[in-house]
């Protein structure tokens, strides 16, 4: 068998779409099609079966999934071990994390190391679902967690505390008539989520964001109030806060990597200049004011 079509076979699997898996392989759907369909007829089996929901795996497709994905390890194994003994100052350097941390606290702080280290090419990989680092979609994850996984090393660069916000205008009226605050739904992650679940005693909300930056653009043109972290909350002037932070709502800021990368250079220096760097901004993720 070919890796590159148990590759694809793999990018399949996990989406459970042909037009996802070309996506995030960034080739053709048709190729995509195309070789699974060959695949089949090299092996003589089903693999996969077309539902509504997308593509499901027969037994044949999960018999083959499950060994594609351990020769998928041994591969990164061998890459990952490669790498870790690299002790250049030079090279790339993937960094995970959401577009709204990315964007506020720690721009500043990547363009500082990046002065630093011109040599160092930093790539920036936003998304509110967690990257795998395992499977080397990342070198580095920047992650808000109070449980970091057990698979990956690192350390805690600080603490993120969460309030209430909403518009200045709205908590004004809502002060003024002594009412009960809306609140927006809001499903970026699992904390914000149970947090407004808990807050707004509802099941169902007229309007939901799955992002941070989403959910400060509509607080601004809506009434309601959603929970941020107070970083990002406290620096646009046109939210306020609903009520002070909960400190059983604080989220450790952890910095996570592979075991294999402990001793990269560049990781190490970017662990090093991180801990230093939010250091000197913690009353922000705190929303000590």
């Amino acid at each position: 068998m070919n890796w590159d079509d148990l590759r694809l076979f793999l990018a399949v699997a996990r989406t459970g779409s042909i037009s996802a898996a070309a996506r995030s392989l960034k080739v053709q759907h048709s190729t995509v099609s195309r070789r699974m369909s060959g695949l089949e007829k090299k092996l003589g089996v089903r693999l996969l079966e077309r539902k509504k929901s997308g593509y499901e795996l027969t037994p044949a497709g999960e018999t083959l999934r499950l060994a594609a994905s351990n020769i998928e390890h041994e591969i990164f194994d061998v890459d990952a071990r490669l790498l870790g003994g690299d002790t250049k100052l030079s090279g790339e350097l993937h960094i995970a994390t959401t577009t709204a941390m990315a964007s506020g606290v720690l721009m500043p702080i990547f363009s500082r190391f990046k002065e630093l280290h011109p040599d160092v090419e930093m790539h920036i990989v936003c998304s509110n679902r967690n990257v795998s680092l395992v499977e080397r979609e990342a070198d580095i994850a920047i992650r808000q967690t109070n449980t970091p996984p057990k698979n990956l090393i690192g350390c805690q660069l600080g603490t993120m505390a969460t309030a209430a916000y909403g518009n200045r205008e709205y908590l004004g009226d809502l002060e003024a008539r002594g009412a009960k605050p809306e609140w927006l739904g809001v499903s970026c992650c699992g904390f914000h989520r149970n947090w407004t679940k808990k807050a707004s005693g509802v099941k169902r909300h007229g309007f939901y964001t799955d992002d941070v930056l989403l959910t400060m653009a509509a607080l601004k043109t809506m009434p309601g109030l959603a929970y941020l972290p107070c970083a990002d909350g406290d620096r646009d002037p046109e939210l306020k806060r609903y009520a002070p932070p909960d400190p059983e709502m604080n989220l450790g800021l952890w910095l996570l990597y592979h075991p294999d990368l402990q001793h990269t250079v560049r990781v190490q220096l970017f662990r090093d200049y991180m801990l230093a760097a939010i250091g000197d901004i913690d009353h922000l993720l705190l929303g000590e004011r």
